[in-house]
């Protein structure tokens, strides 16, 4: 099976085409070598995933003959991920929340209070 098939039919891509895409940027590899979509796996491979800065790995079991069920996933790959690397993951996640893109249109009443209030702290200190 083609890896860029094995990886949207173990659902960690949405489309096929996105994970083609992926490959050829070169986020997958296997076996430690960066691979082409066309690159033909097979059970116990060991694959690498880089997906939203964290570098997935993963072992294949068996190939799958069509996109599986959530539920389904674990019977044809077991997941190797360190911790540390999901972790980091949890931290981007709280870092995206905080951040506001410039552009965003004017500050909330919340925001201007916040500036307020931490103009205030520097005139005091002052």
């Amino acid at each position: 099976m083609r890896i860029d098939k094995y990886l949207w039919c173990t659902r960690y891509f949405k489309t096929r085409n996105i994970a083609t895409k992926a490959c050829k940027k070169g986020a997958i590899r296997v076996n430690g070598d960066i691979v082409k979509p066309s690159r033909d796996i097979f059970p116990g491979d060991s694959i690498t995933v880089r997906r939203d800065q964290v570098h997935y790995q993963l072992e294949v079991i068996d190939l799958p003959t069509n996109r599986v069920g959530a539920k389904l996933v674990n019977l044809y790959r077991t997941d190797t991920t360190p911790k540390e690397s999901l972790e980091n993951l949890q931290f981007l996640k709280l870092a995206k929340d905080h951040y506001r893109k410039r552009g965003a249109g004017r500050p909330t009443k919340k925001d201007r209070r916040d500036l307020e209030d931490f103009a205030d702290d520097l005139d005091d200190d002052l």
